[in-house]
């Protein structure tokens, strides 16, 4: 398990036929230096695609790295023989449209705009658009402009009940904050 949170994101990280692959992938990522942030398993043409999501410390992935994962869960995958018939698989960076599927996530993208799709509606909504507020007590909260309030609310929504999230490209704003993020921090 990530070492980020107590919290278990498994409906994020590796929604629907992914599930199964978490068990298998992850610690595979983890054992490289890596952080998973999401499994997706789709057809095309009728074959299989695993795809793969994952960064490094400074919230994306270089090419090596990305063929670095790929030869290690290629591995595994051979001998562990999950799926049957013939698969591609896929190893990516996260991207400006990045998903948010761990309370890590909120924390660190807090201020930026996202997406939020949820499991149950909350007052017969379901999708939300506004600004990541952070994460608090099992909640990511998300400000939102609302039918009969003059001013923007924030919701906290259950992790739980988050069906998927993801930032809404702003390729400028993304790119400054990866920038920060790599700057050395005093005393270092």
């Amino acid at each position: 398990m990530s070492q980020d949170t107590a919290l278990d994101t498994p409906h994020l990280k590796a929604p629907g036929p992914a599930r199964p692959f978490l068990e298998l992938v992850e610690p595979v990522i983890e054992s490289l230096g890596y952080t998973l942030l999401r499994i997706r398993m789709t057809g095309d043409d009728g074959q299989a695609v695993l795809q793969i999501m994952a960064e490094n410390d400074e919230a994306g992935l270089r090419i090596e790295q990305c063929e670095e994962i790929s030869r290690a869960l290629s591995d595994v995958m051979d001998v562990e023989n999950p799926i049957a018939g013939a698969y591609a698989l896929e190893v990516s960076s996260p991207g400006v449209a990045r998903p948010l599927t761990r309370p890590v996530d909120f924390e660190r993208w807090a201020g930026y705009e996202a997406k939020v799709g949820l499991r149950d509606a909350i007052d017969g909504q379901r999708r939300f658009r506004g600004r990541v507020q952070g994460f608090a007590d099992g909640e990511a909260l998300i400000e939102v402009q609302l039918a009969g309030f003059d001013t923007p609310q924030v919701l906290g929504l259950a992790i739980q009940n988050i069906a998927e999230a993801r930032l809404v490209p702003d390729e400028d704003a993304i790119s400054d904050a990866l920038k920060q993020q790599k700057k050395p921090k005093k005393g270092e």
